[in-house]
């Protein structure tokens, strides 16, 4: 797999994105055509976006890139990725770098009706907005910061949280900004600010990079709702439907208890009908998409259901260990809920 390093494209304002994403509206033949999904996803999160020692990019993220190329190739592998940071990730879209982005990028009202953008479909997670602070501080919750130094990642609807919750509050706070997530950690840890604010799960990773975890504590507070889900230029409904639909295959297998250990013997034998509509057995629902009958099979065959994918990458079997509170299913105490294939 290649790994692509964009540059922000100057002058590419929202006159140009609109010709652009106009001119690249069949993105689901030219996807066919080059053979490879154009995945843009984040700078390094881990969990979310992140290349591992060998280079390999994984994170939930980046599994519902290669359920895409699953779905469309059969190939999870299939996918280019381009790191990008939050000021770089819209212009890259709209200019047609990427054909999607699977960046944690929050599902907003501006973002999806002013871009030239918009969310197809589907919250890849759901999480909110906290605040990670210096052990040594002693503090216990987010009404104790009065005053405190702020490191924030500029660019994102982080830093209106942040603004509107200290005005709430009646508190002030002084701002550190930097360009990638990479930066906000080092400058918590080199002692630049005493908080580090940011989506509680991203948190938890950048934790992790710290060079002794133990030295801060998470708040208990969550001040924001951040539907974190995949965006793709307006105008383009058959690739939006590809990659919601994706989505929703992964959430549909594991409510019916399909996952890649047990979908052949599922194929061969549904135990039900929705089973057999959405592993290809029954209808042509592939076909509407564009794809091939088994589209949805060879998604849960290479890359496994919702559950597989979140628990390997942030959830009980990945450093992170987040629990799965309201992503897990509606039927487990969650929101998670995606339309039925029928």
């Amino acid at each position: 797999m290649r790994i692509k390093h964009l540059l922000p494209l100057a002058g590419v304002g929202l006159g140009a994105a609109l010709v652009s994403f106009g001119a690249q509206a069949a993105t689901l033949d030219d996807t066919k055509n080059r053979g490879s999904v154009r995945c843009g996803v984040s700078d390094g999160l881990a969990g979310f976006s992140a290349p591992n020692a060998q280079g390999q990019w994984e994170g939930i993220d980046v599994e519902l890139c290669r359920g895409i190329a699953a779905a469309i190739f059969g190939d999870p592998e299939s996918v280019v990725y381009s790191a990008l940071t939050a000021s770089e990730r819209f212009t890259a879209l709209q200019s047609g770098e990427v054909d999607l982005l699977s960046r944690n990028t929050t599902w907003t009202s501006s973002r999806d009706n002013s871009l030239g953008l918009t969310f197809p479909g589907g919250v890849n997670f759901y999480d909110g907005q906290g605040f990670m602070v210096k052990a040594e501080l002693g503090v216990e919750h987010a009404t104790e910061l009065d005053g405190a130094t702020i490191c924030v990642a500029s660019g994102t609807t982080t830093e209106l949280n942040l603004a509107d919750y200290f005005d709430s509050q009646g508190m002030q706070y002084q701002a550190i900004g930097f360009d990638e997530s990479s930066q906000t950690a080092a400058g918590f840890d080199s002692g630049r600010c005493d908080v580090l604010t940011s989506d509680s799960s991203q948190l938890a990773a950048l934790r992790l990079q710290l060079n002794d975890p133990d030295s801060a504590v998470i708040l208990p507070e969550r001040i924001s709702k951040e539907p974190l889900a995949p965006m793709v230029r307006r105008g383009d409904e058959d690739w939006g439907k590809v990659v919601s639909w994706t989505f929703y295959a992964m959430l549909n297998a594991e409510e019916l208890g399909v996952n890649s250990e047990n979908v052949d013997a599922m194929r061969d034998n549904p135990p039900n009908p929705d089973v057999a509509r959405l592993l290809g057995q029954d209808g042509n629902f592939g076909e509407q998409l564009g794809l091939s009958n088994d589209w949805a099979y060879n998604i849960i065959k290479t890359v496994g259901n919702y559950a597989e994918v979140y628990d390997r990458t942030v959830g009980a079997d990945s450093p992170l260990d987040i629990p799965r509170g309201v992503n897990a299913l509606w039927n487990a105490g969650g929101i998670q809920y995606a339309p039925p294939v029928r």
